[in-house]
């Protein structure tokens, strides 16, 4: 039922804008080249088939007037190092990197090719860019981080369910983000128990999760990295088998069976990350053009979810909800 529509050192700053559009440029005499570095594969990343939907919408059709590379680690991250540096030898004319754990990789393997990227980190952070507003360097793209989300995201799960007080805030202690500091600002408002369980290892997914249920939580937050998504379908599966309410960053965690998600609309991001691919393809230097963030975000729930855990969620917040699964 759908509610609403829904390191970079001297060489890097010797870089002028120049050489950059210069090598964009030669697409003007060539077909030009994208090269896609991702960390599972293209027919598994639903990422990838956003991106390709988002650049056919701008008349970019691969093997037609646009030639498309892959590389991909398929979910084994010690393969990305040596993937970004073959990737930057086949000369491609732009570079997409798709994730935070994935972007360093390109950046360090080239100073020269732009790389546009998606990712949930904060480049900042990271070291990929000076600032949001003017990353400098050879890179900008699409950061799915905004500083209200974690605040607004416990709320809206407090308001879902007000029973709950002690809950388990999911995350890769090495993805850069600012959820946990925001997360724990806000739980104090709201009167909650944030206890953070790290999970170093997808292999001890499992373990890390009981032992947090054995800490008498009652509901679980789940902070989006590519641990997590790739363990989205367990984590979800363990929440409900347990009786425990999940809130997570995009619509795909409802749609696995989690009871909530508030978050950016993952695809349109994915489609301005595109359109950016464009602007640098036809000579523009991406170290001007400053990093987006999201400016609109959905909820999803999932009443089929919220049946089977034996809530009733209030009309109202069904009511403001983007999309509700039933």
């Amino acid at each position: 039922m759908l509610r609403r529509e829904f390191v970079a050192g001297a060489a890097t700053f010797a870089l002028s804008a120049r050489p950059l559009r210069a090598h964009a440029q030669q697409s003007a005499t060539r077909r030009p080249r994208i090269g896609i570095l991702i960390y599972s594969t293209p027919e598994r990343d639903p990422n990838t088939q956003a991106l390709l939907e988002g650049l056919r919408q701008l008349g970019y059709i691969d093997g037609q007037n646009v030639t498309i590379e892959y590389r991909y680690a398929q979910g084994r991250p010690e393969r990305l190092p040596e993937l970004a540096t073959d990737l930057v030898k086949s000369k491609p004319d732009v570079i997409f990197a798709l994730g935070g754990d994935v972007t360093p990789h390109a950046a360090n393997a080239t100073q020269a090719i732009p790389i546009v990227y998606v990712m949930s980190a904060d480049p900042v952070q990271l070291g990929i860019a000076k600032s949001l507003a003017k990353p400098g360097g050879n890179s900008t793209g699409v950061t799915l981080l905004s500083d209200q989300l974690a605040a607004k995201r416990l709320e809206t799960f407090k308001e879902a369910v007000p029973r709950i007080a002690r809950v388990a805030l999911v995350r890769d202690p090495s993805h850069a983000d600012n959820e946990l500091p925001i997360a724990e600002r806000a739980a104090k408002v709201l009167k909650l128990e944030l206890l953070p369980v790290e999970i170093h290892d997808p292999a001890e997914l499992d373990r890390t999760l009981e032992t947090a249920k054995e800490a008498d939580i009652d509901g679980l937050y789940v902070v989006s990295s590519r641990h997590t998504v790739a363990n989205a379908q367990r984590i979800v599966e363990f929440s409900n088998r347990q009786h425990l309410p999940l809130v997570a960053g995009w619509g795909a965690w409802v749609q696995a069976g989690g009871l909530i998600s508030y978050g950016p609309n993952l695809v349109e991001m994915i489609h301005k990350a595109s359109r950016y691919l464009d602007t640098v393809l036809k000579g523009a230097n991406p170290g001007d053009l400053p990093v987006q963030q999201p400016t609109r975000f959905e909820l999803f729930v999932n009443l089929k979810t919220a049946k089977t855990l034996g809530l009733d969620l209030p009309e109202s917040f069904l009511l403001r909800a983007d999309k509700v699964i039933e």
